[in-house]
């Protein structure tokens, strides 16, 4: 088992076909954004909304003549909508070497104020099927001085960070014995929702501090939401294709 070189949820990668309306749609709903990044190189830029321990991408295309790591591809396809989950190991390389992987480096430039700052991550690429239905990769921060500040992480709907995803798998029980060995029984039970269905990323949960101070956000915010005993859930129409949950926690 690998559970004990991975540290837990880093990000959620949602992708979207305009990145600024986006993060129009995205603070509507009461998400602080971050700075946009720009990941060097590359055609692609992000506004992330942080958590104190993970945090929910907004990634679009800037200028497609550059090189898009297959993000143009994809929304065409697929449209906007979640896209993969990436995991945080703060032991990248000895946890590629457990699954094959061959680690890189990355870094993108941070937009803010006072003047442009060039965040570096560790990125792992699994092999395919090490995570069953799911498109998702393993990070190390080597700069996470610079992904949070104070004023970011506060969001008027009260969202925390990530509970859980919900992965659609054509066999749960083959799926699931391959997460537990992977991430554990404790971490799965809780964190991630294997599902019969379509192969892919189909529901972010999001913990919030008070259900009904985030329900009381969404109605004067004219947002219509579903409610159940598990909390609330925005259509994928109001998150940029997101199916989008608040639970407690």
């Amino acid at each position: 088992m690998a559970g004990d070189l991975i540290d837990g949820f880093d990000h959620a990668i949602v992708g979207v076909e305009n990145l600024e309306a986006a993060r129009l749609s995205w603070q509507r709903l009461g998400f602080t954004t971050c700075p946009r990044g720009k990941h060097i190189g590359w055609g692609t830029a992000n506004y992330c909304i942080m958590f104190p321990d993970d945090y929910v991408e907004l990634l679009g295309i800037v200028d497609a003549s550059q090189f898009t790591n297959n993000l143009d591809t994809l929304l065409a396809e697929r449209g906007e909508g979640l896209l993969g989950m990436a995991f945080a190991s703060s032991h990248i390389d000895e946890l590629a070497e457990k699954l094959d992987g061959q680690p890189q480096d990355l870094k993108r430039l941070l937009e803010l104020p006072e003047g442009t700052v060039e965040p570096r991550f560790k990125l792992m690429h699994p092999p395919i099927g090490t995570l069953p239905g799911l498109s998702g990769f393993f990070v190390d921060h080597l700069t996470p001085e610079l992904m949070r500040q104070p004023q970011w992480l506060a969001h008027a709907n009260g969202a925390t960070g990530i509970a859980s995803v919900t992965v659609g798998v054509a066999d749960i029980l083959a799926a699931r014995e391959v997460y537990v060995g992977l991430f554990g029984e404790d971490f799965v039970n809780g964190s991630i929702n294997i599902v019969a269905g379509e192969a892919g990323f189909s529901r972010l949960a999001l913990k919030v501090a008070d259900v009904d101070a985030t329900r009381a956000f969404l109605s004067d915010a004219q947002v219509t939401f579903n409610e159940s005993d598990d909390g609330l859930s925005i259509t994928p129409d109001k998150a940029t294709g997101a199916a989008l949950s608040f639970v407690p926690g």
